[in-house]
């Protein structure tokens, strides 16, 4: 996509963190105004896509505060230029802390599909504090601390109300043991042409033909949306990943 197609990593953060907004605000019943959400962020894209999706809240009215993983120095690239952003705005940043601020909802964009081994310290920490916050979690593309191929959870694990995932669903996303930490699962239009697919060998059918945002797999069948079958959509290829 950006070295081929020239679509650069900024357009697709922008992307999902636009998703990821707003399923944030369907989670908050419809409307944004007034509510509190804290975004928990790290260093990669995963946290860069987290920091989009806490601007456009904040323009929504929602009062909004960011934790970082790390020292906000220490950010580079794509996720410096987010942050740089939220600071501008006045929108809160805080430095990683186990004691999390209360509100209406918790946004999990720490580590996304790279990681590999156990959360380490402050993440863990900060993903203990989640899952013992008593309030909502909304993760972007895979619950911080689960591997995303085989679907079983590392200790710790966020365990997500709703997971929206980014341009194909992970393998690990659909596996029995993910599924207490996956919560309702959504999939996420961050605009992959098909062209990119098939030079990974794998053939996507329009997914996103009637919405940006498709239900995967809903926990409860009250929830709204009109869910798919985990088989849906349909991918045939060698690779496991994206």
């Amino acid at each position: 996509m950006v070295e081929d197609l020239g679509i650069s990593l900024l357009q697709m953060m922008e992307n999902a963190g636009r998703a990821l907004a707003g399923r944030a605000r369907v989670m908050l019943g419809g409307d944004a105004a007034g509510r509190r959400v804290t975004v928990l962020a790290g260093s990669g894209g995963n946290g860069g896509g987290g920091m989009v999706a806490c601007r456009r809240l904040a323009l929504w009215g929602a009062d909004v505060t960011v934790v970082l993983a790390q020292p906000a120095e220490s950010m580079a690239g794509v996720p410096a230029q987010q942050l740089a952003i939220l600071q501008r705005l006045g929108v809160p940043v805080c430095a990683p802390e186990a004691r999390l601020p209360g509100g209406d909802l918790l946004v999990d964009a720490l580590i996304g599909y790279s990681l590999s081994g156990a959360p380490r310290s402050p993440v863990s920490s900060l993903i203990r504090a989640a899952n013992t916050a008593d309030t909502p979690i909304l993760a972007l593309d895979i619950p911080s601390g689960l591997n995303g191929d085989s679907g079983i959870p590392y200790d710790p694990c966020v365990a997500a109300t709703t997971t929206l995932t980014l341009a194909l669903p992970k393998t690990g996303l659909l596996q029995p043991p993910a599924e207490t930490f996956v919560g309702d699962l959504y999939l996420a239009d961050i605009s992959v042409p098909t062209s990119v697919y098939e030079r990974l060998g794998l053939q996507v059918g329009a997914i996103f033909g009637r919405d940006d945002v498709v239900a995967v797999r809903l926990k409860s069948s009250s929830t709204p949306g009109r869910p798919v079958t985990p088989h849906t959509p349909a991918v045939d290829g060698p690779g496991r990943r994206q």
